[in-house]
């Protein structure tokens, strides 16, 4: 004698309006058979026009870091710049051979 175990299924459904999710994830819900109905908004993407295409995760996610100052320096000047790149002493090698 089998044992026999019910199968699930998942469905995915996109939504063009976001101000209906509400509602059609009550809808679903309601069907017979529907055990979970779990929303996931999508986060905004940026537009590369000279591509045609969208960023992907990975651009968007050094987009973001950078919006928070994540991975960001800054420096007061040039100058500071240089000397935390170079180091002192060949910075003003650099810096005295330019003057």
């Amino acid at each position: 004698m089998a044992t026999t175990f019910p199968q699930e299924g998942i469905l995915t459904v996109s939504i063009s309006d976001i101000s209906m999710l509400k509602d059609i994830k009550k809808a679903i819900s309601m069907v017979k058979g529907v055990t979970k109905v779990k929303e996931q908004r999508l986060k905004p993407r940026l537009f590369d026009p000279e591509t045609g295409k969208y960023l992907n995760d990975k651009t968007m996610k050094v987009i973001e870091d950078a919006r928070k100052g994540i991975g960001v320096t800054h420096y007061d000047s040039v100058d500071d710049m240089f000397r935390n790149i170079l180091g002192e002493e060949e910075f003003k090698k650099i810096h005295s051979s330019n003057v």
